[in-house]
């Protein structure tokens, strides 16, 4: 009953969030790098021609036209070299802030299954929720507790989540790796794995593990097949596959993704790759 009150609530807490931009997604700043370190190597070629031909021009033309021309040459290299850091920092930028809204989506989500109706209720629940001990229909006591409080185990688990997902947003991709393995180990049945799961992939794919990446992604798919998490982690796959060079099974898991799944967010964003590519 829970779990059908959270997947009838998730919907709306989802239209609610802004959208975000694809995991990883940055494929139009990348074209934008490649393409202007194409026109600097080009520059650079067209350097090294025209000294060569400035050379031979040495004794029919003045230093100071040498000089004038060889400064320009400098300042467009200069201008190129410029336009490279910002496009990279841009692209740092753009990562760090899909990171931020995932971690914030991720953070709601579960707060929503822990408010949701059927949930166990708050130790220090109202006590007018209940109807009388005494009033008709009133149900027998069980006990002088009226919610069992969470237990230390509970407790732990959710500590050693949040002590991991604070190294993804810190940026700290080893240290969070070896949390998330180490909390998908020890907890495998707890509520949490197949978010911990997701995050362990998306940590490798982050080091620039693709392989690993994929390994996880498709580890939480198969242990967790019914989990919110899987059409994300379809689309981490593709990304890590795509990264390797292998575009014909990027294209196939995009294509699995929004055939199976083609109502979600991940397979909105994997048509929009099939698009452009």
């Amino acid at each position: 009953m829970k779990h059908f009150a959270v997947w009838a609530l998730l919907p709306a807490v989802l239209a609610a969030l802004p959208a975000r931009a694809a995991l990883f997604d940055d494929d139009e700043a990348r074209k934008r790098i490649d393409a202007t370190n194409q026109r600097l190597n080009q520059i650079q070629r067209t350097l090294e021609e025209r000294m060569t031909a400035l050379e031979n021009q040495l004794k029919s033309q003045g230093l100071v036209e040498l000089f004038n021309q060889l400064e320009q040459i400098k300042s467009d290299v200069a201008r190129l070299r410029g336009q490279v850091e910002v496009l990279t920092y841009e692209q740092e930028q753009q990562q760090k802030r899909q990171r931020d809204l995932y971690v914030d989506l991720d953070t709601r989500l579960r707060k929503l299954e822990g408010s949701a109706p059927g949930a166990v209720p708050a130790a220090g629940a109202p006590s007018g929720s209940l109807p009388p001990a005494n009033s008709p229909g009133a149900p027998a006591a069980a006990g002088p507790a009226a919610a069992p409080a969470p237990t230390a185990a509970v407790a732990a688990e959710q500590r050693d989540y949040d002590a991991a997902l604070d190294l993804f947003k810190a940026g700290k991709y080893p240290a969070a790796v070896t949390g998330f393995g180490l909390f998908v180990k020890t907890y495998p049945k707890s509520p949490l794995a197949p978010s911990a799961q997701n995050w362990l992939g998306n940590a490798q794919f982050a080091q620039k593990d693709y392989r690993a990446a994929i390994s996880s992604q498709r580890q939480l798919v198969s242990a967790f097949p019914d989990s919110a998490k899987v059409p994300d982690a379809l689309l981490t796959i593709a990304s890590s596959q795509f990264e390797l060079g292998d575009s014909a099974a990027s294209r196939r898991t995009l294509e699995d993704l929004i055939k199976k799944y083609p109502l979600s967010e991940a397979a909105a964003k994997a048509r929009q790759r099939l698009a452009i590519r």
